[in-house]
Protein backbone atom coordinates (compact mmCIF):
# COMPACT_ATOMS: atom_id res chain seq x y z
CA UNK A 1 0.00 0.00 0.00
CA UNK A 2 1.25 3.16 -1.52
CA UNK A 3 1.30 6.77 0.06
CA UNK A 4 -1.41 7.17 -2.38
CA UNK A 5 -3.74 3.96 -0.94
CA UNK A 6 -3.14 5.37 2.57
CA UNK A 7 -5.13 8.33 1.66
CA UNK A 8 -7.80 6.23 -1.08
CA UNK A 9 -8.10 4.12 2.38
CA UNK A 10 -8.60 7.20 4.43
CA UNK A 11 -11.03 8.50 2.10
CA UNK A 12 -13.24 6.29 2.49
CA UNK A 13 -15.04 8.16 5.56
CA UNK A 14 -15.06 11.18 3.39
CA UNK A 15 -19.14 11.14 2.62
CA UNK A 16 -22.10 9.94 4.95
CA UNK A 17 -24.91 7.40 4.38
CA UNK A 18 -27.94 6.95 6.63
CA UNK A 19 -27.33 3.63 8.37
CA UNK A 20 -29.88 0.74 7.94
CA UNK A 21 -32.58 0.47 10.46
CA UNK A 22 -32.20 -3.07 11.89
CA UNK A 23 -29.80 -5.10 14.37
CA UNK A 24 -26.86 -3.46 12.05
CA UNK A 25 -25.74 -0.56 11.37
CA UNK A 26 -24.59 -1.84 7.76
CA UNK A 27 -26.14 -2.80 5.08
CA UNK A 28 -25.60 -6.74 3.70
CA UNK A 29 -22.71 -7.01 1.89
CA UNK A 30 -23.30 -10.46 0.34
CA UNK A 31 -27.05 -9.72 -0.36
CA UNK A 32 -28.91 -10.23 -3.69
CA UNK A 33 -27.08 -8.38 -6.60
CA UNK A 34 -23.80 -9.39 -8.96
CA UNK A 35 -22.29 -6.01 -6.86
CA UNK A 36 -22.99 -4.15 -3.57
CA UNK A 37 -24.73 -1.47 -3.71
CA UNK A 38 -25.14 1.98 -2.16
CA UNK A 39 -24.28 2.74 0.99
CA UNK A 40 -21.44 0.52 0.14
CA UNK A 41 -19.27 2.57 -2.71
CA UNK A 42 -16.08 1.72 -3.98
CA UNK A 43 -12.85 4.33 -3.19
CA UNK A 44 -9.37 3.83 -5.21
CA UNK A 45 -6.28 5.20 -5.42
CA UNK A 46 -6.06 9.16 -6.93
CA UNK A 47 -5.93 8.56 -11.13
CA UNK A 48 -5.59 4.56 -10.13
CA UNK A 49 -4.06 3.06 -13.11
CA UNK A 50 -3.81 -0.48 -11.32
CA UNK A 51 -6.18 -3.38 -11.88
CA UNK A 52 -9.47 -2.88 -9.75
CA UNK A 53 -9.44 -5.17 -6.78
CA UNK A 54 -12.78 -6.75 -8.23
CA UNK A 55 -15.94 -7.80 -5.01
CA UNK A 56 -18.49 -10.33 -6.75
CA UNK A 57 -21.37 -11.35 -4.74
CA UNK A 58 -21.34 -15.28 -5.18
CA UNK A 59 -22.95 -18.35 -3.43
CA UNK A 60 -20.61 -20.62 -1.31
CA UNK A 61 -20.73 -23.49 0.75
CA UNK A 62 -24.58 -22.71 0.72
CA UNK A 63 -24.89 -19.25 2.06
CA UNK A 64 -24.55 -15.81 0.23
CA UNK A 65 -20.44 -14.95 0.28
CA UNK A 66 -18.67 -11.70 -1.07
CA UNK A 67 -15.85 -12.80 -3.17
CA UNK A 68 -12.92 -10.39 -3.11
CA UNK A 69 -9.99 -11.33 -5.68
CA UNK A 70 -7.06 -8.90 -5.55
CA UNK A 71 -4.99 -9.74 -9.16
CA UNK A 72 -1.89 -7.23 -8.56
CA UNK A 73 -4.58 -4.63 -7.63
CA UNK A 74 -6.13 -1.99 -5.46
CA UNK A 75 -9.42 -1.28 -3.92
CA UNK A 76 -12.13 -1.41 -0.95
CA UNK A 77 -15.17 -0.76 -0.36
CA UNK A 78 -16.58 2.15 2.36
CA UNK A 79 -19.74 1.85 4.56
CA UNK A 80 -19.68 5.92 6.06
CA UNK A 81 -21.54 5.83 9.23
CA UNK A 82 -24.05 8.51 10.26
CA UNK A 83 -24.63 7.98 13.99
CA UNK A 84 -22.19 7.08 16.74
CA UNK A 85 -21.53 3.85 17.46
CA UNK A 86 -22.40 2.24 20.84
CA UNK A 87 -18.78 2.15 22.68
CA UNK A 88 -19.28 -1.69 23.57
CA UNK A 89 -20.29 -1.84 19.78
CA UNK A 90 -19.57 -5.22 18.49
CA UNK A 91 -18.02 -5.99 14.52
CA UNK A 92 -18.83 -9.43 13.30
CA UNK A 93 -18.02 -11.45 10.12
CA UNK A 94 -16.87 -14.80 8.62
CA UNK A 95 -14.19 -15.28 5.83
CA UNK A 96 -11.87 -17.36 3.94
CA UNK A 97 -8.89 -16.81 2.70
CA UNK A 98 -8.39 -19.38 -0.43
CA UNK A 99 -5.50 -17.83 -2.38
CA UNK A 100 -2.65 -15.87 -0.46
CA UNK A 101 -0.52 -13.18 -1.86
CA UNK A 102 2.79 -14.37 -2.82
CA UNK A 103 5.69 -11.58 -1.21
CA UNK A 104 3.13 -9.72 1.00
CA UNK A 105 4.72 -8.84 4.12
CA UNK A 106 2.88 -5.66 6.01
CA UNK A 107 6.76 -4.83 7.81
CA UNK A 108 8.03 -3.19 4.83
CA UNK A 109 6.50 -0.91 2.04
CA UNK A 110 7.00 -3.60 -0.87
CA UNK A 111 5.11 -6.07 0.55
CA UNK A 112 2.47 -4.13 2.38
CA UNK A 113 -0.47 -5.74 0.72
CA UNK A 114 -3.52 -7.37 2.04
CA UNK A 115 -4.99 -10.52 1.29
CA UNK A 116 -8.31 -9.88 3.24
CA UNK A 117 -9.16 -6.76 5.52
CA UNK A 118 -11.65 -5.51 7.78
CA UNK A 119 -10.70 -1.85 8.76
CA UNK A 120 -12.99 0.74 11.13
CA UNK A 121 -12.12 4.66 10.37
CA UNK A 122 -12.67 6.91 13.43
CA UNK A 123 -11.81 10.51 13.97
CA UNK A 124 -9.86 10.53 17.01
CA UNK A 125 -8.62 13.76 19.01
CA UNK A 126 -5.82 15.59 17.11
CA UNK A 127 -4.27 16.34 20.32
CA UNK A 128 -3.49 12.73 20.99
CA UNK A 129 -0.97 12.58 18.10
CA UNK A 130 2.32 13.33 17.69
CA UNK A 131 3.55 16.72 16.50
CA UNK A 132 4.76 15.55 13.28
CA UNK A 133 2.05 12.91 12.46
CA UNK A 134 -0.65 15.38 13.46
CA UNK A 135 0.49 17.94 10.86
CA UNK A 136 0.85 15.27 8.20
CA UNK A 137 -3.16 14.65 8.85
CA UNK A 138 -3.92 18.72 8.45
CA UNK A 139 -1.38 18.55 5.17
CA UNK A 140 -3.52 15.43 3.78
CA UNK A 141 -6.66 17.19 4.82
CA UNK A 142 -5.76 20.50 2.91
CA UNK A 143 -4.66 19.03 0.17
CA UNK A 144 -7.40 15.98 -0.67
CA UNK A 145 -10.21 18.62 0.56
CA UNK A 146 -11.67 15.95 2.80
CA UNK A 147 -12.07 15.51 6.54
CA UNK A 148 -9.52 12.54 6.42
CA UNK A 149 -9.77 10.09 9.53
CA UNK A 150 -7.09 10.48 12.06
CA UNK A 151 -7.00 7.03 13.20
CA UNK A 152 -7.73 3.21 11.46
CA UNK A 153 -7.33 0.33 12.34
CA UNK A 154 -7.58 -2.57 10.10
CA UNK A 155 -8.16 -6.41 11.23
CA UNK A 156 -6.47 -8.64 8.36
CA UNK A 157 -5.41 -11.82 7.31
CA UNK A 158 -1.78 -12.25 6.89
CA UNK A 159 0.13 -15.47 6.04
CA UNK A 160 3.61 -13.81 6.64
CA UNK A 161 2.74 -12.96 10.55
CA UNK A 162 1.63 -14.75 13.60
CA UNK A 163 -2.06 -14.29 14.61
CA UNK A 164 -1.97 -11.61 17.29
CA UNK A 165 0.85 -9.33 15.88
CA UNK A 166 -0.38 -5.72 16.11
CA UNK A 167 2.03 -3.13 14.08
CA UNK A 168 2.00 -0.13 11.89
CA UNK A 169 1.61 0.64 8.36
CA UNK A 170 5.04 0.55 6.95
CA UNK A 171 3.57 4.07 5.46
CA UNK A 172 2.13 5.95 8.27
CA UNK A 173 0.76 5.04 11.81
CA UNK A 174 -2.17 6.46 11.40
CA UNK A 175 -3.20 3.15 10.58
CA UNK A 176 -2.42 0.17 12.47
CA UNK A 177 -2.95 -3.74 11.38
CA UNK A 178 -4.22 -6.56 14.09
CA UNK A 179 -3.74 -9.74 12.16
CA UNK A 180 -6.95 -12.29 13.05
CA UNK A 181 -5.71 -15.06 11.00
CA UNK A 182 -2.03 -15.64 10.66
CA UNK A 183 0.75 -17.79 8.90
CA UNK A 184 -0.49 -21.17 10.88
CA UNK A 185 -4.27 -20.38 9.67
CA UNK A 186 -5.69 -22.76 7.00
CA UNK A 187 -6.28 -21.75 3.33
CA UNK A 188 -10.12 -22.47 1.82
CA UNK A 189 -11.95 -22.80 5.75
CA UNK A 190 -14.14 -20.20 7.21
CA UNK A 191 -13.19 -18.05 10.40
CA UNK A 192 -15.85 -16.47 12.03
CA UNK A 193 -14.81 -13.38 14.15
CA UNK A 194 -16.39 -11.39 16.56
CA UNK A 195 -14.20 -8.13 18.13
CA UNK A 196 -15.25 -5.42 21.24
CA UNK A 197 -14.13 -2.75 19.04
CA UNK A 198 -13.33 -0.38 22.58
CA UNK A 199 -10.66 -2.84 23.90
CA UNK A 200 -9.18 -3.20 20.19
CA UNK A 201 -8.85 0.54 19.36
CA UNK A 202 -7.33 1.39 23.00
CA UNK A 203 -5.60 -2.09 22.61
CA UNK A 204 -3.59 -0.95 19.17
CA UNK A 205 -4.00 3.37 19.65
CA UNK A 206 -3.01 2.93 23.59
CA UNK A 207 -0.42 5.28 23.31
CA UNK A 208 -2.92 7.72 22.00
CA UNK A 209 -6.59 7.00 23.39
CA UNK A 210 -8.44 6.67 26.30
CA UNK A 211 -11.61 6.23 24.94
CA UNK A 212 -12.86 5.05 21.28
CA UNK A 213 -13.31 7.60 19.59
CA UNK A 214 -16.46 8.18 16.91
CA UNK A 215 -16.28 5.91 13.86
CA UNK A 216 -17.19 7.49 11.02
CA UNK A 217 -16.85 4.19 8.22
CA UNK A 218 -16.11 0.77 7.95
CA UNK A 219 -13.76 -0.63 4.83
CA UNK A 220 -13.59 -3.70 3.29
CA UNK A 221 -10.96 -4.86 0.79
CA UNK A 222 -7.67 -6.31 -0.15
CA UNK A 223 -4.38 -5.16 -2.16
CA UNK A 224 -1.72 -6.59 -4.26
CA UNK A 225 -0.24 -3.37 -6.05
CA UNK A 226 3.12 -3.82 -3.90
CA UNK A 227 4.12 -7.42 -4.34
CA UNK A 228 2.17 -7.98 -7.89
CA UNK A 229 0.64 -11.09 -6.30
CA UNK A 230 -2.70 -12.37 -6.81
CA UNK A 231 -5.05 -12.81 -3.74
CA UNK A 232 -8.64 -14.21 -3.37
CA UNK A 233 -10.32 -14.88 -0.45
CA UNK A 234 -14.33 -14.39 0.87
CA UNK A 235 -16.39 -12.43 3.25
CA UNK A 236 -19.90 -12.80 4.59
CA UNK A 237 -22.00 -11.66 7.27
CA UNK A 238 -20.63 -8.02 8.26
CA UNK A 239 -22.34 -6.79 10.95
CA UNK A 240 -21.99 -3.97 13.38
CA UNK A 241 -24.54 -4.27 16.13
Amino acid sequence: MSRGAVIALMLGGAALAQPVPGASLLAPLDGPGASPSPPWREVLLPQQTLPRTRFTRVELDGQGALRIESPGSYGNLVHALAQPVDPQAQLSWRWRLDQAIEGADLQRKGGDDAGLKVCVLMDAPLEGIPFVERQQLRLARWLSGEPLPSATLCYVWDRSLPAGSVLPNAYTRRVRWMVLQGRDSPLGQWREERRMLRADVLAVFGDELRELPRISAVLVGADADNSGGHGRGYLAGLALR
